[in-house]
């Protein structure tokens, strides 16, 4: 059975295949040992850094984001044989006779086929019982979990994001349960957080802090509402075509607060070396694309705390929308801290 790597699933912001430049000039400009991912997202960027750093600390404030981190890089034991019959038992299930559930009734026919919907809300059923049977453990738990949240995105009616649905015919009955394959970090250090970034960075001491925040107006937390939903399994109410909760979790950077909240993270951070991503979506035709920070103010903040060097690559941005980013530059910021 073919199993996800981390970096199987779709998401805004991906930084996979800016990694090998990233990682190049970090290496070439800083030195240490330890490594803070502070708004971690896929988690992509921190598997990277496990080529070269000993401790590694893991971030985001998304319920879904902790629990694939737990599962992929937590170095506590699981039974690999007893996960694997699991997943053959879930595919194997019949599922025609299924009663309705939350997921399905709430998302069947419009994020996912009718019958799948019902058959996700039967397997994170199914999941939770096991749990409160003790049949797994913790790290089984966040490995099956994750493993459901990649599965589905695999079928998912939308463009990358539940933002919203795509209004056409739902492709049903598409569903298959692929587990994840967990990193191998016995042989590191690894802490991860569910904070808030300018409270967790008073906390935490690192050589090397690296800094991807989401800089326009669209609200993680709301972008991927029906994952946080799954995971999180408190079934509320749901409002609007995008059934989405009410707002919880969400972030000041995407607000027009974002470059105060920004300059007040650099100033807490307790580190050597500080690197920053940054795209030039700032001027962005689409509201929701455009940047609440501007390159600008990302340099005032960096220069005030260190020496900054700043690094940029022609780069095809994912974008889910409509927007053409022409002439789109990833930048890099690596600042000495004083």
């Amino acid at each position: 059975m073919e199993k996800f790597n981390i970096h199987n699933r779709r998401y805004i912001g991906n930084k996979s295949k800016l990694l090998e430049w990233i990682f190049e000039k970090i290496r070439e400009n800083t030195i240490g040992n330890s490594f803070f991912d502070i708004f971690s997202g896929t988690g992509s960027v921190s598997k990277e850094a496990l080529n070269y750093y000993d401790e590694i600390i893991i971030n985001d404030f998304l319920f879904s984001n902790n629990v694939i981190y737990k599962a992929f890089f937590g170095n506590e034991n699981y039974d690999k044989k007893k996960l694997e019959k699991i997943a053959i038992g879930i595919n194997s299930q019949k599922y025609e006779d299924l009663e309705e559930n939350y997921f399905g009734k709430n998302f069947g026919d419009k994020y996912f086929g009718k019958k799948d919907a019902r058959r996700i809300g039967f397997i994170r059923e199914k999941i939770e019982t096991k749990k409160n049977e003790n049949k797994i453990n913790e790290k089984e738990y966040n490995i099956l979990l994750s493993s459901l949240i990649y599965s589905i995105d695999k079928i998912a009616n939308t463009v990358g994001h539940y933002e919203a649905y795509i209004k056409k015919s739902v492709k049903d009955d598409a569903l298959f349960f692929n587990l994840i394959k967990p990193l191998d970090t016995k042989e590191k250090t690894i802490k991860i957080f569910r904070e808030e970034a300018n409270k967790l960075s008073k906390e935490i001491t690192s050589d090397i802090v690296f800094l991807d925040p989401p800089y326009n107006s669209r609200q993680y937390s709301r972008f991927y509402h029906v994952i946080e939903n799954l995971v999180e399994w408190e079934k509320p109410e749901l409002f609007g075509v995008a059934l989405k909760p009410k707002e919880k979790n969400m972030s000041d950077y995407c607000r027009s607060n974002a470059p105060k909240v920004f300059d007040d993270l650099v100033k807490k951070l307790n580190c050597k070396y500080i690197a920053v991503t940054y795209n030039n979506t700032y001027n962005s035709k689409s509201s929701s694309s455009k940047n609440k920070i501007s390159f600008e103010e990302i340099s005032k903040s960096l220069n005030e705390v260190g020496k900054t060097k700043i690094f940029e690559k022609e780069y095809k941005f994912f974008n889910a929308g409509k927007t053409d980013f022409k002439a789109h530059k990833e930048f890099l910021f690596i600042t000495e801290v004083k």
